[in-house]
């Protein structure tokens, strides 16, 4: 008695079903056509991890006691997280799994991380409105995003409204990172009391509608006169001479230039 030939699985499907994971499936437009596929892209979203490792390492760095790795696992994210979009414009590997996903690191690297990270530096002397500190800072980071995510369609590209998530996580992983490296070990309550606000005011600034600069629109292809390269250079040489305090200085600078700009804006306007 002759057997009933199976029709052999193929490769993919063999895959599929070794692994109790669904494959993940999404709808492209293409030529106009709605075309729906599997996969996701590996280089943007290797950066988006880079970016979600160095969040989670500055917690655990933090709850160590380690302030200073914890600091400069925070810039290094934002490094990589500024990378992993432009990288996939570049190599137009942009998917709505890549948005979500960064988003989502976004959160934990620049809404969780430094709130833990200044909690654990000092506000936790501050008692319970140390902790109400913190956790109005990693919900104002949660409400910046949401609401980003929500109008990235309608907004214009050239501005911010309120404080980008990188550029408040970095004022306050800065001001822990410049004072630690002074010697500074938040005990101190009128430094507890300097991490609140900056905490805080970095919270408050996130979900304003403060317009800030973007510079998304730098061309990054383009051709530039020979100067530009030297100030580049010259600009990393000013920032590694002594990082903590300068990039403190910058992210300071670009925090205040918000609503230094808007109150010109309104003394300019007519009747005012």
């Amino acid at each position: 008695m002759t057997e009933k030939m199976e029709k052999p699985e193929s490769k993919e499907e063999a895959v599929d079903g070794f692994f109790p994971i669904d494959e993940h499936e999404e709808e492209v437009i293409e030529e106009g056509q709605p075309i729906r596929r599997k996969g996701i892209y590996l280089l943007p979203n290797l950066f988006t991890t880079g970016n979600l490792f160095g969040g989670f390492y500055a917690i655990i760095a933090a709850q160590a006691g380690n302030f200073g790795m914890a600091c400069v696992a925070v810039f290094v994210a934002m490094i990589l997280d500024g990378l992993d979009g432009r990288v996939a414009r570049m190599t137009n590997t942009m998917s709505k799994f890549g948005e979500q996903y960064d988003s989502l690191a976004d959160m934990v690297t620049f809404g969780v991380a430094p709130a833990m990270v200044a909690f654990s530096w000092a506000l936790h002397d501050l008692g319970k409105f140390g902790w109400m500190v913190a956790f109005i800072y990693a919900a104002c980071a949660a409400l910046r995003l949401a609401r980003f995510n929500a109008q990235i369609e309608t907004t214009d590209s050239n501005y911010f409204t309120g404080l980008a998530s990188p550029a408040a996580a970095a004022l306050v992983i800065g001001l822990v990172w410049a004072l630690s490296d002074l010697g500074f070990n938040g005990e101190s309550t009128s430094v507890a009391l300097l991490a609140a606000l900056i905490t805080g005011g970095a919270g408050i600034l996130m979900v304003s509608n403060i317009r800030y600069q973007s510079f998304k629109k730098i061309d990054l292809r383009g051709r530039v006169h020979f100067i530009f390269l030297l100030a580049i250079v010259l600009a990393f040489a000013v920032v590694f001479m002594d990082p903590p305090r300068t990039l403190l200085m910058i992210f300071l600078a670009y925090a205040c230039s918000g609503p230094i700009t808007a109150i010109f804006r309104l003394g300019g306007e007519p009747g005012k």
